[in-house]
């Protein structure tokens, strides 16, 4: 069962937030892809100060989401930030809900899932300091390690990680979720 999944991220991901998934990915036998809104390479942040740069796979220009089986949105502070501006990046979100695919977000993630107007109605959770955003676009924010809502898992920080790539891994191999849509 080959899956194909999409990493979304741009300068400033929280690196054990994409290296984690990307490597859980990998072992399963399926493809992992850094999509990013420009070619080349992105920096990661790890924890306290910048980290290693990561190839890009694919930039935006040459992927839908119908090439991908799921998504994966890394955290961090500066990489959601310039995504849920983007309006490329976000009309790629959307596409995975519109197409029921699995999404996995992780930390600051879930603040490019608000601006897709992905959120509402949602349980859900996150770092702590994006619980009040989430409230707010009309998720039910819950502290726990791991989330999952029809196809949508998140989790909150590094220390949740080995939740969160199981729990992303179960949700892909179920395939499309009905339910999961914007």
């Amino acid at each position: 069962m080959s899956k194909k999944v999409a990493i979304l991220a741009t300068d400033g991901f929280e690196e054990s937030e994409l290296s984690s998934p990307k490597e859980h990915l990998e072992k399963q036998g399926w493809t992992a892809h850094i999509v990013s809104p420009k070619a080349g390479t992105i920096k990661a942040w790890a924890e306290t100060d910048w980290g290693k740069d990561y190839d890009v796979d694919k930039t935006l220009d040459e992927v839908s989401a119908s090439d991908y089986d799921a998504l994966v949105l890394p955290g961090g502070v500066i990489n959601p930030d310039q995504l849920r501006t983007n309006e490329k990046a976000l009309s790629f979100v959307k596409d995975f809900f519109q197409q029921h695919k699995p999404v996995a977000s992780i930390c600051h993630g879930p603040q490019i899932l608000i601006n897709a107007g992905a959120v509402e109605g949602r349980k859900m959770t996150s770092v702590e300091s994006v619980s009040i955003d989430l409230k707010n676009a009309g998720a039910q924010w819950e502290d726990s390690e791991v989330v999952v809502d029809k196809g949508l898992v998140t989790s909150r920080t590094p220390k949740d990680l080995p939740a969160f790539n199981a729990k992303m891994v179960e949700e892909i191999k179920e395939g499309k979720h009905e339910e999961q849509t914007l």
